[in-house]
């Protein structure tokens, strides 16, 4: 049923979800943790924002798939083509708000150095205009991401074809 989901409103069935679901228990989990934290209509931050976090963390971590499939989000969701490249490659080269650079700092740090994650890190997110709630969720996409980048780099996953050409 999900697949059939997939198909309709994306066009696709991404790889991904075909990996999970060898494991239907894990693919469940997995869609209820995905939909949560990027769809739900009660996050503070924006869809683009959880797209940015999405793609410079799997940048960090060398995940071509999701590099190529949250970067097309990006593009798609503020209909910048080149803000996608910049989230996929160096971040820092983009024109984005010091808000959203803040939220991208943490976001690397959580990825590069979680251990060395410290108050001033937190500091840095209140003073850019975050409160606790959206450090919450700050913190919890990217951790999602440093998971999700990890399995889906140990199994081989390529992203599907046509993420390479949306929104372009």
């Amino acid at each position: 049923k999900y697949m059939r989901i997939c198909q309709e409103k994306l066009g696709l069935i991404p790889n991904v979800i075909r990996a999970f679901s060898l494991r239907p228990e894990k693919l469940r989990t997995f869609i209820g943790k995905y939909n949560e934290l990027m769809l739900g209509e009660d996050a503070l931050l924006s869809r683009l924002e959880r797209e940015m976090i999405a793609t410079v963390v799997s940048s960090e971590n060398k995940c071509f798939y999701c590099v190529v499939a949250h970067g097309a989000g990006v593009r798609e969701l503020s209909g910048d083509p080149m803000l996608g490249e910049l989230m996929a490659i160096n971040y820092r080269a983009a024109e984005i708000s010091a808000r959203q650079r803040a939220m991208l700092d943490f976001a690397v740090r959580m990825t590069r150095a979680p251990a060395e994650v410290e108050e001033t890190d937190r500091q840095a997110l209140r003073d850019a205009g975050f409160d606790e709630r959206d450090i919450l969720d700050i913190a919890n996409v990217a951790a999602f991401f440093n998971m999700t980048n990890r399995v889906s780099t140990a199994l081989d996953r390529m992203p599907n074809p046509e993420y390479h050409a949306k929104a372009r």
